[in-house]
């Protein structure tokens, strides 16, 4: 095994094969994996929330579903992996509060997930496979060499999609 890179909230980053890749702490945040099987290049993003032209003035463009995702595909391209081979797996956007609302405000994780599905749709970017929704946070470690997206949340067995 090589280095673990780590992702910090509202980031993003690529490696290479063997190193991995982690982002801690996705509660209505959702992290998104990037892979190409072949040159075994992948990146990981943490975003924050769905939707970069709901706020003026904000120039962190991992922050959002919409900038993140377009950033994380140029700079695994960039790096080498090829955009045609692209797969992604994504985990997180939790619903962190006890109460249940139909307020946009409140439905974050939701709204997450649904952005960034809409945008890999759009980039014609096929998604593996994903561990999203329901009321706990995770943390993830991601491995462009297999693929393996590991997931871990307190209480829960540690799964592997």
């Amino acid at each position: 095994m090589g280095e673990i890179i780590k992702v910090g909230m509202a980031d993003l980053n690529v490696c290479v094969s063997p190193d991995g890749i982690t982002t801690l702490g996705l509660g209505s945040c959702v992290g998104i994996a990037l892979r190409d099987p072949v040159t075994k290049i992948g990146g990981l993003a943490h975003v924050m929330l769905p939707d970069s032209t709901a706020i003026r003035n904000n120039s962190n463009i991992p922050k959002f579903a919409d900038t993140g995702i377009e950033e994380l595909v140029r700079k695994v391209v960039a790096k080498g992996a090829s955009r045609t081979r692209l797969v992604a797996k994504i985990a997180g956007g939790a619903q962190m509060f006890a109460f249940q609302s139909k307020s946009d405000m409140v439905r974050v994780g939701e709204r997450n997930v649904e952005a960034c599905k809409k945008k890999l749709a759009e980039l014609r970017i096929p998604i593996l496979a994903e561990d999203t929704g329901d009321s706990y946070g995770r943390t993830v470690i991601f491995y462009p060499e297999t693929g393996d997206f590991i997931i871990r949340a307190v209480g829960k067995p540690e799964k592997v999609i």
